[in-house]
């Protein structure tokens, strides 16, 4: 037994020690917004990136709407002596006790997904407990990527195409939101294209070559990948930067993938949420801040949006794909009069109103729930127990 009281400590947005206790809650909290449906037959799921943001999202929802078996993919770091457990780690020891719970069969692997021996690994377990795979779903953040046929890492960047970007941010000093303006420097066509090696689409391809190449594809496959555009006021550092070259590569894969007997491959457009990937981008926490300034309980969260995608991809509801084949989760967001109404908080924000025109303390409080903390129902008094295992049926 390992315990102890664990504070919320680390510089910006990133926390040095997540907390375990609240981690388990996040899960349960996650799972109570799932109205369980009642399936005719099994469906097996290939997670690819289960342990955080959307992927979490999607896998608890299959789980507890659809009854999915499967197997969930993250790469995460255990505790030792002097750190806690990475929060995803924790949170995909709460997610497969909820597996159990459930009465399904879903195992967890933490691994690079990047690498030809996690391919290879998983999908011996796939074929071994399941036979083959109904739904692969990819939902891969990485800063880096090595690939394993050439040796070569590829670093993504975080930067704007064309000229360099300067843009509107929020930080926090303690509990006090700061405006800030940060300046984002164009990208070399070096980091473009490592930055689509990293993000766009060519792992998710070799997933699903490594699957048709064990025939483990069933009848009427499916695959997304999770994507996002944004709004016009984020579109210099996200969709319009080195980032969004990358999502239209991924874009690009699913046409090319579609080609193919037996696959229907999509990519699903999500909203703004808050998650560890997108609060280190520049700008993109005082736009989300904003957003749920303007919609607060309209706000879908990536829950909501789960549920959404697994009911359009069971045919439970009718597909809501735009005129290049994406399925669009994001209309709620990318609504004229919404959008509208975010310009105008963002023109009118400044230090001494941010507070009030940005709904700060809401971002600062979903930002800690990330790594477990401002979790309701958890005592952070008391001593909880770091040495979690990873689950023993991976």
């Amino acid at each position: 037994m390992t315990e102890r009281v664990i504070k919320p400590v680390g510089r910006g947005f990133l926390f040095l020690d997540s907390h375990p206790a609240g981690c388990e809650r996040l899960v349960a909290e996650l799972a109570e917004q799932v109205e369980v449906r009642s399936p005719e037959r099994t469906p097996v799921a290939l997670v690819v990136g289960a342990s955080s943001g959307y992927g979490l999202a999607a896998t608890i929802a299959g789980l507890a709407r659809y009854g999915v078996d499967g197997v969930g993919v993250s790469f995460e770091k255990a505790p030792t002596a002097r750190r806690t457990a990475t929060a995803g780690w924790y949170r995909t020891a709460a997610t497969a006790e909820l597996a159990d719970k459930l009465g399904r069969s879903f195992r967890f692997v933490n691994a690079d997904a990047f690498a030809d021996t996690t391919k290879s690994d998983v999908l011996d377990l796939v074929e071994a407990e399941y036979g083959g795979v109904d739904y692969l779903i990819y939902s891969v953040a990485a800063p880096r990527r090595v690939d394993p046929r050439t040796d070569t890492t590829y670093q993504s960047a975080l930067r704007s195409i064309g000229a360099p970007h300067r843009t509107k941010s929020i930080a926090f000093e303690g509990t006090e939101p700061v405006l800030q303006e940060v300046e984002i420097e164009a990208a070399t066509d070096d980091e473009i294209a490592q930055t689509v090696q990293v993000m766009g689409g060519e792992d998710w391809i070799r997933w699903v070559d490594a699957l048709a190449d064990r025939k483990l594809l069933r009848d009427d496959f499916t695959t997304v990948a999770l994507t996002y555009i944004g709004s016009e006021l984020t579109g210099p550092i996200y969709r319009q930067g080195s980032i969004g070259a990358a999502k239209a590569h991924l874009e690009q894969t699913a046409h090319e993938l579609s080609q193919r007997d037996g696959v229907r491959a999509l990519t699903s457009v999500n909203g703004a949420a808050v998650t560890q990937a997108s609060s280190a981008i520049p700008g993109i926490g005082l736009y989300v801040s904003l957003l749920h300034k303007v919609l607060g309980d309209r706000m879908q969260s990536p829950m909501q949006q789960s549920i959404a995608l697994w009911d359009q991809l069971t045919g439970e509801t009718t597909p809501d794909l735009d005129e290049d084949g994406r399925l669009r989760l994001d209309r709620w967001e990318l609504d004229p009069a919404v959008q509208d109404a975010v310009r105008e908080q963002w023109e009118a924000v400044t230090q001494e109103n941010i507070a009030t025109v940005a709904d700060a303390a809401w971002f600062f409080a979903e930002v800690r729930r990330l790594y477990g903390f401002d979790v309701a129902g958890v005592d952070y008094e008391a001593p909880a127990e770091v040495d979690v295992d990873w689950p023993a049926k991976a």
